[in-house]
């Protein structure tokens, strides 16, 4: 990344101490120098939220990428950041003091294939123990009915090789990753809450998203990569497993509707992208957008790669009126023209 856009520590700390105007609405991002947490904390500051931001630039990858993901949130001043780990952050003392109402978990350890073996740890630390943690410093907040909602960012990861096509929410989990088991844990534990404390907790199952500023080891990042320095692009199988692509900003605007979601028992819905396309149909795409013809080389399927994936969005589409919006060639142009930009910048 260029140096300019490296955050120092002085930096980081001043923009956790600004002080800020008392506003209506007040949101705490976990995870908010992620790739969906940054894109959800823009979004809530055009919508005239006041946002705390909580991230402990843990290091799956580069902290400078998610230095530079921070740099038009800091610009703002009802923006604050905090830097820690929610095991270690006396959130009480901070959603009080911040009078935060409404809470968006994004942070986590992602990744289905590093999630195996001796790698498996900091998944049970970032995904399980993180948000127990969360839950059990809100649950026992001075107000119990101060935060109005809690989302919580789940994964399709847990459905696994499902038995059917859409999948439905209703329809048995069964991961076929560590990482899946962590993400379907956690929302266990958010449901365990919601019922022993009344926590009003919202779970969406993001299915495959992509777009500016995707994480560097995800597969669609990985192709566009290649795609730019004319390397050859590695399929682990036969590059017929279908994957529904979710583009960014319709996984943010799930999260702004998950706000209105009925209250009383827990709510649980798939967010999906409404195209569903084989690997080798993306890299078509791609190879068209790019103006080059891909060169690729077939690996065998990595162990946790589910074979299919579809989202059936109907309980999503009644309750919260959500509705994608961006086509899948719309959007990988844009991150394309992103990562394009990014890397003339390096």
């Amino acid at each position: 990344m260029p140096q300019e856009n490296a955050l120092s520590k002085q930096q980081l700390e001043s923009s956790a101490l600004a002080e800020t105007t008392a506003a209506p609405r007040v949101a705490l991002v976990t995870g908010v120098a992620g790739f969906i947490g940054s894109h959800l904390a823009e979004r809530l500051l055009r919508e005239n939220f006041h946002v705390v931001g909580l991230d402990n630039f843990s290091d799956f990858y580069a902290r400078a990428v998610k230095e530079a993901n921070l740099q038009t949130c800091l610009s703002d001043a009802r923006f604050t950041f905090v830097e820690g780990d929610l095991r270690a952050v006396d959130l009480r003392a901070l959603l009080t003091a911040r009078r935060v109402d409404f809470i968006f978990h994004q942070a986590g350890q992602a990744g289905v294939r590093p999630s195996w073996g001796s790698d498996f740890l900091p998944y049970v630390e970032r995904n399980i123990l993180a948000t127990q943690a969360l839950l059990e410093q809100v649950s026992h907040l001075p107000d119990p009915t101060q935060i109005k909602k809690i989302v919580y960012a789940s994964s399709s990861s847990v459905y696994g090789d499902a038995e059917r096509f859409p999948t439905q929410e209703q329809d048995l989990p069964r991961p076929l990753s560590p990482y899946g088991v962590t993400k379907l844990a956690a929302e266990h534990l958010c449901f365990l809450y919601a019922k022993q404390f009344g926590l009003p907790i919202v779970a969406l199952r993001y299915f495959s998203v992509y777009g500016p500023r995707q994480r560097p080891d995800m597969w669609i990042h990985v192709f566009i990569d290649a795609l730019l320095q004319n390397r050859t692009i590695q399929i682990f199988g036969d590059g017929q497993q279908t994957r529904e692509l979710t583009y960014v900003s319709d996984i943010v605007e799930a999260n702004l509707r998950a706000l209105n979601a009925p209250d009383g028992a827990p709510q649980l819905y798939n967010i999906g992208g409404g195209e569903r396309s084989t690997l080798n149909g993306v890299l078509e795409l791609l190879g068209e957008i790019a103006g080059v013809q891909p060169r690729l080389e077939y690996k065998p399927r990595a162990a946790g790669d589910h074979r299919h994936g579809a989202a059936d969005i109907t309980r999503a589409q009644r309750a919260l009126d959500y509705a994608p919006r961006v086509a899948l060639a719309d959007g990988l142009r844009a991150q394309f023209e992103w990562q394009k930009t990014a890397r003339a910048a390096r």
